[in-house]
């Protein structure tokens, strides 16, 4: 249905920055939220940013202030800019959207990218 489809993860070093994209393929105009979530290695998945259909968005505690995430809804992409970067910030990063299973439910089906390694070094 939705086919999700990450890059721009690297290596940086502390205090450097880098921009995620996400491009979204498939039945895309379905699409309601895109986000961005984040696993470390020995941790649980975990949210760092949310983008609804209609430009509102949402940021964990652990990165307000240093990521922004931005929609262009006629590419069907959504972009993370991470600013500040920390080793705490080393995780493979993942792309999420979620579709409504009809267009009047309030059930969405999710939808997971491959996921792109960040990593960040002291």
């Amino acid at each position: 249905q939705v086919q999700l489809v990450e890059s721009g993860g690297g290596w940086v070093q502390a205090g450097g920055s880098l921009r995620l994209s996400c491009a979204a393929s498939g039945r895309a105009f379905s699409i309601n939220t895109m986000g961005w979530y984040r696993k470390a290695p020995g941790k649980q998945r975990e949210l760092g940013a949310l983008s609804t259909s209609d430009g509102n968005t949402n940021y964990a505690d652990s990165v307000k202030g240093r990521f922004t995430i931005s929609r262009d809804n006629a590419k069907n992409t959504v972009y993370l800019q991470m600013n500040s970067l920390k080793p705490e910030d080393t995780a493979v990063y993942y792309c999420r959207a979620t579709v409504p299973i009809t267009p009047s439910s309030a059930t969405q089906y999710m939808y997971w990218g491959q996921g792109t390694q960040v990593t960040v070094s002291s």
